[in-house]
């Protein structure tokens, strides 16, 4: 038991949903007093235990009970039945800068929210040029917090956490804070804090992250635990699992989302073609075209394509946020158009599919598997293996 980071045992946490709310001292003497609800249960007898230098990941749809469960690890939320114990040290990542003052300066704030986490005045004085140099905010650590852009903020927030010195580490979405830069940063403090042996229980939608990163892993589904175990089988069973639970089209292909705006198809054109084709050659300059329909205005949705080889291996997987294309509203139908010149995939099958997300890629409004299957054929260069070409430059001396 000495090696235990974490224990939950039993937790059971649910909540009243009001049907019918008094507004009025009328509307609630004419209801006799009551106020009529439903139970809702968003966890339900969830057990599992977290040893001391594990990374620890948590995986589940959208109203799994993940956040749920997060918060009732934190000590946010008290459960209804059951128990959580922590054994060490523990930091959680989950609405960064909750404890913020916005009239007090970021100086002000960094020592009211440490000491919130747990610190002394003596630690937080010894820690505060380094949470100040990680945050990257030195010039403004004595203005008020409520000129911060929301970017500072939760930076300064972010800093904060890590730094208090947390043998245990719970995060919500690791990579969603702050600029391409400061994400860099706080990856590496990940991997720096896995190597110390420090212990991170991780939720995340990046299926990626959890193959990657973690030891072990739950699966929550409907609030109650569906499978434990190693991050990549599950993950596996997951994805089988979602793709099982939305309709499956003619094709082969699967949708999942909220259906706010979807790609109804994906179409490909070669340079100079009018007449959308489904293989082309080594070499060749395509446009793919995915047509979208909203059902109401979508701020700010990001559009992504995935090429994937038949067999899993992804080639290339771009966003528009990733280039800066992020019209403020759309509505209605229209198109969207991905030019690849002189693509460099060899001869194969390919699978392309697209997905349409928020702005932070945590909600999915569609995720389209099998949009599109594509032959490629032998072009320029020839090469006899591979799934792409580097077009290399032979010298014999």
């Amino acid at each position: 038991m000495t090696d235990l980071a974490l224990e939950v045992r039993d937790l059971t946490k649910t909540f009243r949903m009001h049907r019918e709310r008094a507004n009025s001292i009328k509307h609630l003497i004419a209801g006799r007093g009551r106020n009529r609800f439903d139970e809702f249960t968003a966890l339900r007898d969830v057990s599992f235990e977290v040893h001391e230098g594990e990374v620890f990941g948590v995986i589940g749809q959208n109203g799994s009970g993940k956040s749920t469960l997060l918060k009732c690890m934190a000590g946010i939320l008290q459960p209804n039945k059951g128990s959580v114990t922590v054994h060490k040290r523990m930091s959680a990542l989950l609405e960064l800068g909750a404890g913020f003052h916005p009239e007090l300066t970021g100086r002000e704030n960094v020592f009211l929210n440490a000491a919130i986490l747990g610190m002394t005045r003596r630690d937080i004085a010894a820690r505060f040029d380094d949470i100040v140099e990680f945050s990257g905010l030195e010039s403004f650590i004595d203005t008020p917090v409520k000129t911060y852009s929301s970017g500072m903020y939760v930076r300064l927030a972010f800093a904060v956490a890590i730094n208090v010195d947390p043998r245990l580490l719970i995060v919500d979405e690791i990579l969603a804070v702050g600029d391409v830069t400061f994400q860099q940063r706080c990856l590496e403090k990940f991997v720096e804090f896995r190597n110390d042996g420090r212990t991170i229980v991780l939720v995340t939608h990046d299926l990626t992250s959890v193959k990657n990163m973690c030891d072990r892993a739950i699966w929550l589904r409907h609030g109650v635990v569906t499978g434990e175990g190693d991050p990549s089988e599950l993950v596996e069973a997951y994805t089988e699992q979602m793709l099982g639970d939305h309709d499956r089209g003619s094709d082969g292909s699967t949708r999942r989302g909220s259906g706010e705006i979807t790609v109804e198809r994906v179409e490909l054109f070669t340079d100079g073609g009018t007449s959308p084709v489904k293989r082309f050659r080594t070499g060749d300059s395509i446009t793919l075209r995915l047509h979208y329909r909203a059902e109401r205005a979508v701020p700010r949705p990001v559009f992504a394509i995935e090429i994937e080889q038949l067999g899993g291996t992804v080639v290339t997987a771009p966003c528009t946020r990733d280039v800066g294309l992020l019209p403020e509203l759309l509505s209605g139908t229209g198109q969207v158009d991905i030019r690849l010149k002189d693509v460099a995939l060899l001869p194969g099958t390919f699978d392309i599919h697209t997905s349409v997300t928020d702005f932070n890629r945590q909600h999915v409004y569609d995720h389209l598997h099998l949009a599109l299957r594509i032959d490629v054929m032998t072009g320029r260069p020839y090469e006899s293996g591979g799934v792409m070409t580097l077009r290399p430059e032979w010298t014999i001396s």
